[in-house]
């Protein structure tokens, strides 16, 4: 069962391994200083922060989530980093918009559109309602991992789960895959349409800070104990990914792992219908 509280925590630990891609991810978007953007699905506020400071003193980022205990902490976050007159923070849902057309120069959304089981075309098409022709609409996904050197087989079928392959599931559209973004650009009347992939490496020697956030990695990725592991399988996984294990696969001299983002943009049509 979904539990908010958990999963800020989780968002929270996370960003130590997050962090320096997603900052060389808002680097490549060369946001224009003084323009005003919408981070939506924010989570706790920490990349909004980023995006504020990229537009700049003049601009103004929008953070909009579901979950009033990320706004909140979206909210402390800018007031102790000095930059709560550059964004604010708005309970919302993408699928009904709170926002007037033709209200940002750009906006922006990571592990969220692709992961929802929403029509993404539907969703693009709202985010375009609200960004300026000519803006421009982000979409920033977790594409792929690899995480386990040596047990190229097990890393396999674990991928190969329903947790491995989450948010995507057997029941859905093959274009509901959140590596089909570019077809969905082009259904929502979005032009000029790329996309670039950027790759986290990880290798030790490994902060005890990295290593929790590690094994906190595997068990969102893979479960604690995923039921469709055959016992074989299920035994090696606890036995490699277990942190209270002595072969933990983080103890490997020499550990190299990588887990990578895709950045997709488009450009909202200047002939647009509101």
């Amino acid at each position: 069962m979904y539990n908010a509280k958990e999963y800020l925590n989780r968002l929270e630990l996370s960003n130590i391994l997050r962090e320096s891609v997603i900052r060389t991810v808002i680097d490549k978007l060369k946001l224009q200083p003084g323009s005003k953007g919408l981070d939506v699905g924010c989570g706790t506020g920490f990349y909004t922060l980023m995006l504020a400071e990229a537009v700049g003193i003049l601009g103004h980022v929008t953070g909009l989530d579901i979950e009033e205990i990320f706004l909140e902490k979206g909210r402390s976050l800018a007031s102790e980093s000095g930059l709560s007159k550059r964004v604010s923070f708005i309970k919302g849902d993408i699928s009904k918009l709170p926002f007037e057309e033709n209200l940002f120069d750009w906006a922006f959304s990571m592990d969220l559109v692709g992961n929802l089981k929403t029509d993404p075309v539907m969703l693009l098409k709202k985010l375009s309602r609200i960004v300026k022709p000519g803006g421009i609409i982000y979409i920033l996904n977790w594409s792929s991992q690899r995480l386990l050197p040596g047990y190229p087989v097990l890393e396999a079928r674990l991928n190969a789960t329903s947790l491995g392959i989450s948010p995507f599931d057997a029941n859905m559209k093959p274009d509901f895959h959140s590596m089909r973004v570019l077809e969905w650009y082009e259904q929502a009347g979005l032009s000029e349409t790329r996309v670039q992939t950027f790759v986290r490496d990880i290798s030790s020697p490994l902060s005890r800070k990295m290593r929790i956030a590690l094994a906190d990695l595997f068990e969102m990725r893979w479960g604690e104990n995923n039921p469709e592991l055959s016992e074989e399988d299920q035994s090696e996984y606890q036995r490699l990914c277990r942190a209270d294990s002595p072969d933990f696969i983080l103890n490997v001299p020499g550990y190299y792992g990588f887990f990578t983002y895709s950045l997709f943009w488009g450009r909202v049509g200047i002939d647009k219908i509101g």
